[in-house]
């Protein structure tokens, strides 16, 4: 049996907070209770909303609540670079394979248009792609490029299938992606990769066979699934874990102060305090109590962990 390889995978647009926290903090004790290694990769596609300071002060704050990594932009490793930001050759390679097995369009629709056309949408509010460039002649995509005057974006050609897999703690979930999503982005029309090829690009090229996330990517499971295979990747194991919420039911968000790490830190909390605090959300702890991530290995397990999103509650991290 291979070696359990999992990741952390934080977008730095601000500064990491109790969400982002608990997410790392399950997916190392997932790895690193089966003896694996765990790769830190930082997703930075897009540079503007995630400037380099932010990810050095987020691999700070990782180091200092002890959730340490075998390989990361800081330790390096055989699999480098490990900020997404330059490793867009890997992107355009495996665009190109896809390319290669006539799979790739180019799509010419703006969000805009997307958004006001009657196309119809999933709840969580993301267009189900109508299919409107899919079956473009190269004349005719010569003629809207000319017309609109800007590149276009690129889309796969889905197909009308279940593709369904078996979530490590959330259970079965399928899609029929030409139904629920259409035909996705491979790179947007600004040449920025797409989320979802560059994920699996870079979790196929590091060995990564261990997936743990918040559940609000369970939806993304079955497109990234299509093109594991389809790149000829080994398909991951998935864990999905629920979410933190603020005490009135809203996602934590990295412009809420309170509970991101520095407004924690003005409270005076130690990194004990905040690692064993997320315990007891996870079902780890029957209290809040201060723990290292290590002192955490013999009491986790998945079976502990709840399935529905947690609100924080009133008092803990004087919140």
């Amino acid at each position: 049996m291979s070696m359990v390889v999992g990741r952390f995978a934080p977008s730095p647009s601000g500064r990491i907070h109790l969400g982002n926290i608990f997410c790392c903090l399950l997916a190392w004790l997932s790895a690193r209770q089966k003896g694996g290694r765990v790769v830190l990769r930082i997703e930075d596609l897009d540079t503007a909303r995630c400037p380099r300071r932010y990810a050095e002060q987020m691999i700070e704050d990782l180091r200092w609540l002890g959730l340490l990594w075998d390989e990361g932009p800081d330790v390096g490793g055989p699999d480098g670079p490990y900020f997404q930001s330059e490793r867009t050759a890997l992107y355009q390679a495996a665009l190109e394979r896809l390319e290669e097995q006539g799979l790739v369009y180019p799509c010419f629709c703006t969000r805009a248009e997307l958004h006001a056309a009657s196309a119809p949408h999933r709840e969580d509010g993301q267009v189900i792609y109508p299919g409107t460039c899919r079956d473009l002649t190269p004349a005719q995509a010569a003629a809207k490029a000319r017309e609109s005057g800007r590149s276009p974006a690129l889309r796969i050609r889905v197909p009308d299938r279940e593709t369904a897999f078996t979530d490590g703690h959330m259970g079965r979930y399928e899609e029929n992606l030409a139904r629920d999503c259409g035909d996705f982005l491979l790179r947007r029309s600004d040449g920025m990769f797409a989320y979802q090829l560059a994920v699996v690009a870079d979790d196929g090229a590091m060995g990564v066979n261990q997936v743990v996330r918040g559940r609000d990517l369970l939806s993304s499971t079955p497109r990234q699934i299509l093109l594991y295979r389809l790149l000829g990747y080994p398909v991951p194991e998935f864990g999905h874990t629920p979410l933190l919420l603020a005490s009135d039911g809203r996602r934590l968000s990295k412009r809420d102060g309170d509970q991101c790490l520095s407004g924690i830190l003005s409270r005076g909390y130690s990194p004990r305090d905040v690692v064993g605090g997320l315990a007891y959300l996870g079902g780890l702890l029957p209290e809040p109590a201060p723990a290292w991530p290590e002192e955490l290995l013999p009491l986790f397990s998945w079976e502990k962990l709840p399935r529905e999103d947690i609100p924080l509650p009133a008092g803990l991290f004087g919140l």
